[in-house]
């Protein structure tokens, strides 16, 4: 999947959300690799449009700005044709939608900016 660099050098890929009518919504998303235990941070009232389910309430997790916390809930995701049931760290102060690190389990991640190249391949 190609990425592209935001204006201050963010690391951006589109990417479908599915809600739990199967409706796919492209949305714009942050790989932050300073979220290294998720998959997927989203805010809540996104979560509930989308109608997904949740899974476990108030999980304590240390961010940034310090602990917070956050409802998992069941997601699905279509990133580059192939789709995957995440859970999705689901909260109240989310300003962007969030990939987490724990993708880099499963893909490989390619940067170089000087050549304007950003890209997420599926391991085989």
């Amino acid at each position: 999947m190609n990425g592209y660099f935001g204006e201050n050098g963010e690391l951006l890929f589109e990417v479908d959300l599915i809600a739990i009518n199967q409706e796919r919504v492209s949305v714009e998303v942050l790989l932050d690799t300073g979220f290294t235990t998720g998959w997927l941070g989203i805010n809540l009232q996104d979560a509930e449009a989308l109608g997904w389910s949740m899974i476990a309430a108030q999980i304590e997790m240390k961010t940034a700005s310090g602990n917070d916390f956050f409802s998992l809930y069941e997601g699905q995701i279509r990133i580059d044709e192939q789709i995957f049931n995440v859970p999705v760290h689901v909260g109240v102060n989310f300003s962007e939608i969030l990939l987490g690190c724990q993708w880099l389990e499963m893909m490989t991640l390619v940067v170089n900016k000087s050549q304007n190249l950003l890209t997420l391949t599926l391991l085989e």
